[in-house]
């Protein structure tokens, strides 16, 4: 059992950062998601990896999944570039 700790990214569909700033620990899939030959809905026998546990610190995650004698990988996030500039910048002839 492989746990992942990684900090969401933000969505694309929002400019929101709300969720972005607490730490997620979630299990890796143990088996892959097969079709159902019915329905034709994805489903897996793996119920660990419908499980997000949300921690406010990278070291609150690992210290939880050390207690629990779980492997861990920790992904750290990438953080934002903010190039500053001036609304008039938008207005530049550029050649």
């Amino acid at each position: 059992m492989v746990a992942r700790i990684f900090r969401p990214a933000k969505t694309a569909v929002s400019s929101g950062r709300f969720k972005t700033r607490s730490w997620v620990l979630e299990m890796e899939p143990r088996s892959r998601k097969e079709a159902d030959p019915l329905m034709g809905w994805l489903g897996s026998d793996d119920t660990e990896q419908q499980l997000q546990l949300r921690f406010p610190t990278k070291e609150a995650a690992i210290a939880h999944a050390e207690r629990e004698g779980i492997e861990y990988r920790v992904f750290e996030p990438n953080e934002r570039v903010v190039k500053p500039k001036s609304y008039a910048e938008n207005f530049v002839r550029k050649f």
